[in-house]
C-alpha cells in the first residue's frame, strides 16, 4: 500500500513513555503525529478544530486517568466523526471484549499491548488510506452541491428530465418550451456540472 501523505496521527495515551515511542515509531515510518497526555486535552483540540481537511486516524488508549477513551470515543461516535478520524484502541488483555465491540460500533480497530509495530503501522496507514478516501467523497459530493446550486430553476427542470432520459422534444412538451429552448438549457447544464453526456450526469448525481 502507498503511504498516505500530508497526514497526521493523533496519538492519545496518558502514558508518557508510550506516547513517546509511538511518536518515535511513526516518525522511523515517515508519519506525522500529534501526542495528548489525555482525552480532555484531545477533546478541547477537536472542539477547537474546523472540519477535517486532511487524512488522519486516532490511536487511543482504553484505560486513562480522567476521561477515558471510551468516553471520548463515544462522544466522536454521536458526532460522527470517526468516518474522517478512523479509531484504533489500543488495549490490555482485559478490554479486549469492549474493544471488539467498539469495532462493531464504529472503532476502526484495537491491538492488544504489547503489539507488533509492524502489524500496528499497518493498520494505521490503512485507517489513513480510509479517512482519505473518505475525505475525497466528501469534497466530491460538495463539489457537486455546489454546481446544482449554479443551475437556475429552469435548468434544472430540464436536467432532471435529461437525467430520466427523456428526449428532448418530450422535453420541451412537458415544459411547454421550444426544443431549441431545451437545447439551450442542456447545454448550459451540462457546462455546469462539467460533464459531457447524460450517463455521465446521471452518474455524478448519484455521486454516494
Amino acid at each position: 500500500m502507498e503511504p498516505v501523505t500530508d497526514a497526521t496521527v493523533y496519538i492519545v495515551d496518558d502514558d508518557a513513555d508510550v506516547r513517546e515511542a509511538l511518536a518515535w515509531l511513526l516518525r522511523s515510518r515517515r508519519l506525522l503525529s500529534e501526542c495528548y497526555p489525555s482525552a480532555e486535552a484531545f477533546e478541547l483540540m477537536l472542539q477547537t478544530q474546523s472540519a477535517v481537511r486532511r487524512p488522519c486516524c486516532l490511536l487511543l488508549d482504553m484505560r486513562m486517568t480522567g476521561m477515558s477513551g471510551l468516553s471520548l470515543f463515544n462522544l466522536m461516535l454521536e458526532r460522527g466523526q470517526t468516518d474522517a478520524m478512523p479509531v484504533i484502541f489500543l488495549t490490555g488483555h482485559a478490554d479486549v471484549p469492549t474493544a471488539v465491540d467498539t469495532v462493531k460500533r464504529g472503532a476502526f480497530d484495537f491491538c492488544e499491548k504489547p503489539f507488533s509495530d509492524n502489524a500496528l503501522v499497518d493498520r494505521i496507514e490503512q485507517a489513513l488510506a480510509k479517512s482519505g478516501e473518505f475525505l475525497q467523497a466528501k469534497q466530491a459530493r460538495e463539489a457537486v452541491r455546489c454546481r446544482l446550486k449554479e443551475l437556475t430553476e429552469r435548468e434544472q427542470d430540464v436536467m432532471r428530465l435529461v437525467v430520466e432520459g427523456v428526449p428532448n422534444k418530450l422535453i420541451a412538451d412537458q415544459l411547454d418550451i421550444s426544443v431549441r429552448t431545451v437545447e439551450v438549457h442542456r447545454a448550459r447544464v451540462f457546462d455546469k456540472m462539467q460533464v459531457k453526456s447524460a450517463v455521465e450526469l446521471a452518474n455524478l448525481l448519484r455521486t454516494p
